[in-house]
Order: C-alpha cells, then structure tokens, then sequence
C-alpha cells in the first residue's frame, strides 16, 4: 500500500495518545500522577460489584472518537493500491487494398468478384476484434476510402457504395496495383505502434508493375515494416510480379477459385497472424474504501454508545 501525502501519517500519533489514556489511565494514580476515575458509593449492607465487564465496555465506545481521528488522518495521507495486471491485444494495422476494375464484376460463385471479396473482408474484420481496418481502393486510380478503424460497420456501410458498376465512368478503369500499394502504404507509415499489413485483392494483371518495379515498390514497403497478403480472385494464378512484392515483404500470395476457398484464404492469414498479448502495467489506484467503511462503522458505534452506554461519575 502506498501514500499519495505520507507525511500526514504522522498525525497517527495523537490518536494513539488518546488511545492510551482511555486504556491506561487507570494504571497511572498508581504511577503517582493522573487521577483516579472510580467513584466510591456508600452501600448498606451490600457487596460492590467490581464493574469491570462495563469498564471494558465503556472503553470500547470511548475509543471510537480516537479511532475515527485516525482513520481521517489517513484518508488525509490518500491511500493508494495497485490495480492487478492486465493483458492487452497488441494493435495490428491492417489496410485492405481492393480492385475496382470492371473485370471485379464478373460471375465468382452466387455472386461477382466484388460481392465475395467484400463479404470475405467483413468476415475478417468480424474475426479480429480489437485491430485497425482500413479501405484503399484502385483502378485507374486510387483512393482511400475508410481510414484506419476499430468499428467494423464501416465496411457494411460501403459495401453497396463501390461496386464497380455503380462507380461514375473512368473511375474503375485499369488496374495499376503498384499505385493502389502505394496508397495503403501512405495510410500505414502514419501508425507508429502495432504492426502494418496490406491485405490486396484483384483480379488481374497490373499496368503499373513489371520492368523491376515491383522490386522498388517491394523494398519501399519492406523498409516501412509493412507485409504484403495477395489474393488473386480471378482465374489463373497470381501474377508473378505481385508474388515478388510479397515474397519481400514476407507475405504469402493466394488464388482462391470458390468462395469457400476464398473465406479459407482469410481464415489461413487470421491463423498466420496471431493477434499478439502484451501484459500492461498495474495501475496505481485510490484506496478509500476500507478506510472511509471503518470511519462509518466507528461513527455508528458511537452514536449508539450516545443512547446511555456512557461514564458517569455519580
């Protein structure tokens, strides 16, 4: 137990004073000093009681007064406590980067390629309670579209906002993966605690990689602690240009060719990256409590003593 005000402590001592007189004094006259408080009464034909069970009694309520100052003095000296240690999940920020191309619209199981893609992602977010999710889009061009957050109905809400064939014409467009990493990566360098990750999802070949820039686009996010997941949700394999920016990154890349192996696909990067504990510091916390019961059960004892259990000299 700690003291915010310590010295106050000191005060402990008049009531322990107090506390010694009530209990000794007695003693004292036959120290030769002090005063004696029995009273003797005349009695006929009668044995005096020596008293001493309500001598005791009378004591106890006498002490409340001495006891109550002391439990002022320290809630005065603020009691203090630690709080028990506590786990935390350590904050992981994952930044979804979708394609928004038209060929996002064609037949993937019940539905398109979008509509699974989304349904897979919100089935993610769902899972990691406690991470931070973000939303970048590319076609053409790319945009952020939900910034970095904990609140998973954000991906409900945009769902029906970004489907390709509802997006205004140009926007979708080509598919320049390189940019659309880029982007994502602009949105994560700005996180400086927990770790970074892209999870990216197309469907096609990227016009802005190739020639060596996925190796300059690789090494920029490896450089910024940032793992690359690939999900290529069209036919075929991945392309070896987005394999190689996840290979340097230290990510895996995948082609899911159903929906079940596309929610398989999210369930292998949730088991791959376990969220991480951490156990945080005890809190130091205020410690009334029992201090300010004590003082109520003493100022109710003492209010009950009021009602006739008291010394009187005659």
């Amino acid at each position: 137990m700690l003291f915010g005000n310590w010295y106050y402590l000191l005060g402990l001592f008049v009531p322990a004073l107090m506390l010694a007189w009530i209990w000794m004094r007695d003693r004292f006259p036959k120290m030769g000093w002090g005063s004696d408080r029995r009273v003797s009464l005349p009695q006929d034909f009668g044995t005096a009681k020596s008293g001493r069970v309500a001598d005791f009694f009378l004591k106890v309520f006498s002490s409340t007064a001495p006891l109550m100052l002391a439990m002022a003095i320290i809630l005065m000296a603020e009691p203090r406590c630690f709080d028990v240690p506590q786990e935390e999940r350590e904050l992981t920020n994952i930044e979804f980067c979708l394609d928004l191309s038209g060929s996002m619209t064609a037949k993937f199981g019940p539905g398109n390629r979008y509509d699974a893609a989304m349904a897979a992602m919100i089935g993610f977010v769902d899972q990691r309670a406690g991470d931070a999710f973000g939303l970048t889009v590319f076609g053409t061009n790319a945009q952020h579209w939900i910034p970095l957050t904990t609140d998973a109905s954000a991906f409900r809400c945009a769902t029906p906002f970004l489907n390709p064939r509802s997006l205004p014409p140009g926007y979708g467009g080509g598919t320049r993966i390189g940019k659309g990493l880029r982007k994502c990566q602009e949105v994560l360098v700005t996180r400086e605690t927990g770790d970074r990750m892209i999870i990216l999802i197309s469907d096609g070949q990227s016009a802005d990689l190739g020639n060596g820039q996925e190796e300059e686009v690789g090494k920029e996010l490896l450089n910024n602690r940032i793992c690359v997941y690939s999900i290529h949700i069209g036919s075929g394999i991945t392309p070896p240009e987005v394999s190689a920016i996840t290979n340097i990154t230290g990510g895996m890349s995948f082609s899911p060719q159903d929906v079940e192996s596309l929610k398989g696909v999210f369930a292998r990067i949730d088991a791959m990256e376990v969220a991480q504990m951490k156990r945080t510091y005890a809190d130091v916390l205020d410690w009334f409590g029992p201090f300010a019961t004590a003082g109520l059960s003493l100022l109710g004892l003492s209010l009950v003593s009021l009602m006739g259990v008291r010394y009187t000299p005659w």
